[in-house]
């Protein structure tokens, strides 16, 4: 069979003129089954190696892969180049060993045959990864892959889930949520089996679930462990966002107690009250003040944390708090026409008034830190 064309245009793209064929085997199965030690250099030795590796273990690919080796170099003589062949293998661990390994190899093998390309034959993606590490001691003309046809998918399959695993179990990025979460429910799940509470135990462990994905889903682990750093600016963001979360809820029961009272003894009933716009406008200036200090509130942390750490971005927490206070009025004035039935026209005055305080203050900000900043601005 004569050389494959992709190996041809290879070869003609370079101008290589002895070619090194190196077979790679990253998890040494030549030593661990056929107790053969490498580097087995020549065609004979590695047509032996492949053998006996072979009638060792028949369902290795390492031993097609020798084979397919020597039948490339086999073509590149019957085509008048100067070439050599051999069988590389690493360490059973893999890794940094087995790279280290294969790389002194190479050097041993090009101090005998002084080639200057290489041509790669492999069985896989594990074997190539240390195609990097050959290129820094001789140029890789081409990559060669013999896989057989039945095992090729499979490989590629128990590779990638191999990975997945390796990540799940020992990345504590992602063992956190594959392991810990179902670790969580089933131990919940086994304890309420055992004391007879099985439907209150499913309400619990549907819950814990649904909190884990709204967790993950919007990244709050990450922005709290990012807030809740032991550090001075840490303690003031967990500071501002309680008390600023307090304040938001306390805006609740302070909207109910400005409702008139004639609306609460007349008994009317919850949808009556959402779509009676008195109701809602008593309702929304009674919650208005609370809410915004809490807004206002978390706004502030964020400025100071990042006012202390001294990052560009805080010029977004100054615009946060003016839009805020720009804001105000406008919201203030649309629950006084709710309560008091006024023109809708006397939202114009400050909202125009807010899109120029906002307007302005942006510019002001932007400008100065064009200049601070060399022209560049973070925003985030």
């Amino acid at each position: 069979m004569p050389v494959s064309k992709k190996l041809q245009r290879d070869i003609e793209s370079t101008s290589a003129s002895k070619l090194l064929v190196i077979c790679i085997d990253r998890d040494d199965d030549i030593g661990k089954k056929a107790g053969i030690v490498s580097p087995v250099v020549g065609r004979n030795a590695c047509l032996e190696a492949a053998q006996r590796l072979a009638l060792e273990d028949p369902e290795d690919d390492d031993s097609n892969a020798i084979f397919g080796a020597v039948k490339t170099y086999e073509d590149l003589i019957s085509k008048g180049y100067t070439a050599e062949v051999v069988t590389i293998a690493g360490d059973k661990n893999r890794g940094v060993q087995a790279d280290e390994k294969i790389i002194i190899q190479v050097k041993s093998v090009l101090q005998k045959f002084s080639a200057n390309g290489a041509v790669i034959v492999s069985d896989g993606d594990d074997d190539e990864m240390v195609i990097p590490i050959i290129q820094n001691v001789i140029p890789v003309v081409s990559v060669q892959r013999v896989v057989m046809q039945v095992s090729k998918t499979i490989e590629h399959s128990y590779a990638v889930f191999g990975k997945f695993l390796k990540m799940v179990v020992y990345d504590t990025r992602y063992s956190k949520f594959f392991l810990g979460v179902p670790g969580i429910l089933l131990l919940i799940g086994g304890i309420g089996t055992v004391v007879g509470y099985t439907a209150e135990i499913f309400a619990v462990l549907v819950s814990i679930l649904g909190g884990a994905f709204l967790v993950r889903a919007f990244d709050i682990d990450k922005a709290w462990s990012n807030w809740a750093k032991p550090t001075p600016t840490g303690f003031i963001r967990i500071f501002t966002l309680v008390t600023g979360l307090i304040l938001i809820l306390a805006s609740v029961p302070a909207g109910i107690t400005t409702i008139d009272d004639t609306f609460i003894s007349s008994g009317i009933g919850f949808i009556e009250a959402l779509s009676n716009q008195q109701v809602v406008g008593h309702f929304l200036s009674g919650m208005l003040p609370f809410l915004w200090m809490g807004l206002g509130t978390i706004a502030a942390g964020m400025l100071a944390s990042n006012w202390l750490n001294r990052k560009l971005k805080h010029i977004s927490d100054v615009l946060r708090i003016i839009v805020l206070a720009a804001l105000y009025p406008t919201v203030a004035q649309f629950a006084t026409i709710l309560v008091t039935n006024e023109s809708s026209f006397s939202l114009i005055p400050p909202l125009l008034i807010g899109a120029a305080i906002t307007l302005i203050s942006a510019t002001l900000l932007f400008r100065r830190y064009r200049k601070k900043g060399g022209g560049q601005i973070l925003t985030e």
